[in-house]
């Protein structure tokens, strides 16, 4: 086996196609759209900040057996005060050696760049899609959440990798049962916080309302485990990119007295689509995106935070409240709540409340650099 640094476009394209040779008819694999991956390897003002490597494993003849990415993050090491690099973007045939020799390549480059610790996956980072697959392998990820063979657990197992963090995944009904807990929920936060408002996003004012997200992103998951905050300029051309996919009906700001405080955005799982499309865009992919967008019947609740100072007011029910009531009305029937950390119990039991139940866990691993 050898390594094959990436460091050319055709090879960038090697790298970004290697799953599908992984992967091939698994039914629960979501190819990711090809362009989408090279924008995040490439275009991503992350990158602004932060520095990559990319490696292919190669067989005896030349044949990919796997692929990683290593990852220094200036603004976590800075933040977290802390010499953690990440791995990223792995894919791997089940062997161990392959495995082990794309690991051993990520953490020298790593080690070699002052770094002490590797950890991962992080596609780039935790603001991303992050982790391995641990639990719930008998069904598609939704959007923006990872999926990978059993095996890549033995493999990082057997590299002697440990556990740094669980992330979990509540799947949970929309039903009209739930609205009537919820709205009873509203009507008492009503009284105690009589000048609280939840609104929609205002698309015809979208630099504005990002500003004010980010804001209440950046200072509602401060304290979270591998948090670091957004740049703006990072935050502005994620929500760019997606603007098309948000639905105004479930992407919220609660406010009080006009001061931003809290938000919720719940969008459809376009990996239903995804599903359809193989990666690709053109010369069919659009058409099957618009014949079966309208066909998606699950959301993905991806962000619901509110700031420190109103926390556990019952801001948070009044945002599921109005979420729930606009899902159903677009004829929404499931909703994935996802990533919790697995050390945050109160988010679990907001989940378990609202009729969610645990049915994916991730996991993040790391390693020494010694």
């Amino acid at each position: 086996m050898e390594i094959k640094i990436i460091e050319d476009n055709s090879g960038l394209m090697e790298f970004i196609k290697l799953p599908w040779s992984i992967y091939g008819s698994d039914p629960n694999w979501v190819p990711q759209l090809m362009f989408d991956t090279r924008f995040i390897l490439t275009k991503n003002p992350f990158w602004e900040h932060a520095q990559k490597k990319l490696f292919i494993a190669l067989d005896d003849k030349k044949r990919p057996l796997g692929r990683i990415a290593a990852i220094i993050d200036s603004n976590y090491v800075s933040f977290h005060n802390e010499n953690a690099g990440f791995f990223g973007f792995f894919e791997c045939v089940d062997n161990p050696a392959a495995a082990k020799l794309l690991f051993d390549t990520a953490g020298a480059w790593l080690k070699e760049k002052g770094m002490s610790v590797m950890r991962g996956p992080m596609n780039p980072s935790t603001n991303d899609e992050c982790g391995f697959l641990c639990q719930g392998f008998d069904s598609p990820a939704r959007l923006m959440m990872p999926y990978n063979p059993p095996y890549y657990l033995e493999l990082a197992n057997n590299y002697g990798m440990g556990k740094a963090k669980e992330l979990y995944a509540y799947d949970m009904d929309i039903s009209t049962d739930l609205l009537g807990r919820l709205e009873r929920v509203s009507k008492m936060v009503a009284k105690k916080i009589p000048n609280l408002s939840v609104r929609k996003i205002n698309t015809k004012d979208f630099r504005n309302e990002i500003t004010k997200t980010l804001a209440i992103y950046n200072a509602a998951w401060e304290k979270n485990w591998g948090f670091v905050p957004w740049t703006e300029k990072e935050f502005y051309t994620i929500a760019e990119r997606m603007k098309d996919l948000f639905y105004p009906d479930t992407t919220l700001i609660a406010e009080i007295d006009g001061e931003p405080v809290g938000m919720l955005i719940a969008v459809p799982d376009y990996n239903f689509v995804m599903k359809k499309m193989d990666g690709r865009l053109f010369p069919f992919g659009l058409l099957k995106f618009m014949y079966y967008k309208n066909k998606i019947r699950a959301l993905r609740l991806m962000i619901m935070g509110v700031v420190k100072q109103y926390r556990q007011k019952g801001i948070e029910g009044v945002m599921y409240h109005e979420a729930l009531k606009n899902s159903l009305e677009r004829g929404f029937t499931k909703c994935e709540f996802s990533w919790i950390l697995d050390d945050n119990i109160m988010v679990q039991r907001a989940a378990e409340m609202m009729g969610g139940k645990l049915y994916k866990k991730y996991r993040i691993y790391e390693s020494k650099l010694s």
